[in-house]
């Protein structure tokens, strides 16, 4: 398909700048699939539109704050250094420091070892993928330095990639771990399409209310809008709920380049579903329960799933690479909750998969009359 079939107009002012002044007062557009009808509510009214034993599926990663802003050395000019994705770095060490034998995000709590199969970054160094401006004065060997908090964290340039992208070297001299001083000196690295610095108050609002998973740059969006009076509310008229994790990386940014969208690569992300997870999607399929999504991010690892010759959906873990384009068959996925996504994204393709190119159109050229907010701080959708 060409991607200007999935074009449409925005005005810039609908784009949501901050988010709503209360978690969950967002509102929402109901779409019928079978019909193409349209309804407009309130997301705090969501449980009015799901069923008792639905089953609602949660992305629960958690963001960190991985935009660094410091200086460069010796010269003193401004550097930003955006992390995009932790690397192996088996034998990378500075002097006094020990060595990080971790690929992945260090998790926040003895839980998240267990499911995850990562251990502490630990003291001492770790390479990065990142993006850093100004990337074009930035060789291989440039030196920065991000301070915050009483804390200094030490870069070097390792080597140029395509895109703007560096493989980045970050430690520090004192002992503490480095995701800690991540945590403390980094800033919410906010969407770019958001034209204003992150404040304190993003560190809870970019942040679902069940984050757990710590390893995300972008939020699962969708699940922004959850309350925990919600959540409750909804189990208590009997809608089960699991959580799988997928950390979003910056490719849910990406723009489709490509002017056929068949072409468009989408890049990897790391994504874990454990059994409870995988024996409730297993148990809803068999008594014909709805399967709900919440998030692109849910929904592009519950396609990703096998499912066995007895339809059984196992645990799972690695890398999604799926990218969902009409003509893609849904075996799990009934409902999606979502936001709404940018003209000619990927996201806006895989919700074009889901619920049809003219009703999505339709449903959004809708929204643009009624004044919803959009993307993620903006208001949501129901599609089942």
């Amino acid at each position: 398909m060409d991607l200007s079939a999935f074009d449409f107009d925005l005005p810039p002012e609908l784009i949501a700048q901050d988010p709503p002044q209360a978690r969950g007062a967002s509102r929402l557009l109901v779409l019928r699939r079978d019909t193409g009808r349209i309804e407009h509510s309130q997301f705090a009214r969501l449980a009015n539109y799901l069923r008792g034993g639905d089953l609602l599926v949660l992305n629960d990663t958690r963001v960190f704050p991985a935009r660094l802003l410091g200086r460069r050395i010796p010269s003193g000019g401004a550097v930003e250094c955006v992390l995009l994705r932790q690397l192996p770095t088996p034998n990378s060490t500075t002097p006094n420091a020990a060595t990080s034998n971790s690929d992945l995000l260090r998790p926040s709590s003895a839980l998240e070892v267990g499911r995850l199969g990562v251990g502490s970054l630990g003291v001492g160094s770790s390479e990065w993928e990142a993006l850093v401006h100004p990337g074009q004065k930035l060789e291989p060997g440039a030196r920065m330095l991000f301070e915050g908090s009483g804390i200094r964290l030490h870069g070097e340039i390792v080597s140029r990639h395509f895109h703007g992208r560096r493989t980045v070297r970050l430690w520090t001299d004192e002992d503490i771990d480095l995701m800690d001083v991540i945590e403390r000196i980094g800033h919410v690295p906010l969407p770019p399409y958001i034209k204003r610095d992150d404040r304190p108050d993003d560190r809870e609002r970019y942040q679902t209310v069940y984050a757990r998973a710590r390893g995300s740059i972008a939020a699962p969006t969708a699940g922004l809008h959850f309350t925990p009076e919600l959540l409750d509310e909804l189990a208590s008229r009997g809608v089960e709920r699991a959580e799988i994790t997928l950390h979003v990386g910056y490719g849910t940014f990406k723009p489709i380049r490509t002017a056929r969208v068949e072409d468009h690569v989408v890049d990897p992300e790391r994504f874990v579903v454990p059994a409870a997870a995988a024996d409730a999607l297993t148990r809803a399929r068999r008594e014909g329960r709805r399967v709900i999504a919440v998030g692109t991010t849910t929904c592009r690892v519950l396609e990703s799933l096998g499912v066995d010759a007895k339809g059984d959906v196992h645990e799972a873990k690695g890398e999604v690479t799926l990218f969902i384009r009409p003509g893609h068959s849904f075996r799990l996925v009934d409902g999606l909750v979502t936001n709404f996504h940018l003209p000619r994204s990927s996201l806006l393709v895989l919700v074009v998969a889901f619920a049809g190119r003219e009703r999505i159109l339709e449903a959004y050229r809708e929204a643009v009359e009624r004044r919803y907010r959009f993307y993620s701080y903006g208001d949501a959708m129901l599609i089942v």
